[in-house]
């Protein structure tokens, strides 16, 4: 199999969907692309952000709950999800998040400087300055993440002797890896395990990596079948397809395609302007209109 090149997308679990939405739009300067719902869930927004051309690798998306069900961090959950910003630009954002009234850690969790913050919801996010300089301080897109597995030796294997990935170092605290592609998003296993988590406000459901085309997608099926992990029936997802697997350290892993794309049902000045529904639910709309709280476009 071709190596596993970028992050697809992350989806976490979340509060009040206009919190969210200011909080990823007006304090991180994200886009909202698309407001529809949980395809599994249709009564859930499910609200995706990404940078304003929706550039592969920089798409985030959300289940807005309002039952206040807190989630609990721990081992089966991505971790800390770290956004790539250009080169010379953390003093910026130390200064942009401070005055948003955010409070900002500096560390070396990533093997260099990194802002770690948490959104209005408890969602631990992360900044680490790319290679390049830019006269805009925008996000560029993922650096990448934390993997909080039960079984880090387990999920050390899927990544490297399955998905391709390459080891860069490690110690007592931590595995550090990276994607083969050109956007060299960064993978750190903690260690030692933490308790079991409990999905639900503030933690991450999933991960989602790229795969260029549905046949992949099949490849990809049939080799972590034969693997021996259990892998869910193709889904269509409208905006793409997916595949769903849970790795030996809990965590979800989801495979999606790159197309066909989020300008499917809007175009790419209109994304995220209005509610689009799948042709199974388009019968309800009127019903998901009524019942979903309004946001603040």
């Amino acid at each position: 199999m071709e190596a596993i090149k970028r992050i697809h997308h992350i989806s976490a679990i979340v509060g009040d969907p206009n919190e969210n939405l200011k909080f990823y739009r007006d304090v991180l300067g994200l886009r909202l692309i698309k407001q529809t719902v949980n395809f599994d869930d249709p009564g859930v927004y499910h609200l995706y952000f990404g940078d304003h051309n929706v550039t592969p690798g920089t798409v985030i998306t959300f289940f807005p709950w309002t039952n206040n069900n807190q989630g609990r961090k721990g081992s089966g959950q991505v971790g800390r999800i770290a956004f790539r910003i250009p080169k010379g630009s953390m003093d910026y954002w130390i200064g942009h998040l401070t005055a948003h009234n955010i409070q900002v850690e500096s560390t070396q969790l990533f093997g260099k400087e990194t802002l770690e913050f948490d959104d209005v919801h408890g969602l631990e996010l992360a900044m680490v300055e790319g290679e390049k300089a830019s006269d805009q301080h925008d996000i560029l897109g993922f650096h990448g993440s934390v993997l909080l597995s039960s079984n880090p030796e387990g999920t050390k294997e899927l990544l490297t002797g399955i998905m391709g990935l390459t080891e860069l170092e490690s110690d007592d605290e931590n595995y550090h890896f990276e994607t083969v592609g050109k956007e060299k998003h960064h993978m750190i296993i903690s260690m030692p395990p933490q308790p079991a988590g409990r999905f639900g406000i503030g933690t991450v459901h999933h991960i989602a990596w790229s795969v260029p085309d549905i046949e992949t997608l099949k490849n990809w099926q049939s080799a972590l079948q034969n693997k021996g992990f259990g892998v869910t029936v193709v889904k269509d997802r409208n905006y793409f397809n997916s595949i769903y697997t849970g790795e030996k350290g809990n965590i979800v892993f989801e495979f999606a395609t790159d197309g066909p794309g989020f300008d499917l049902d809007e175009s790419l000045e209109s994304l995220g302007t209005t509610l689009q529904l799948p042709e199974q639910y388009e019968h309800k709309r009127h019903e998901y209109e009524t019942r979903l709280p309004r946001l603040d476009i």
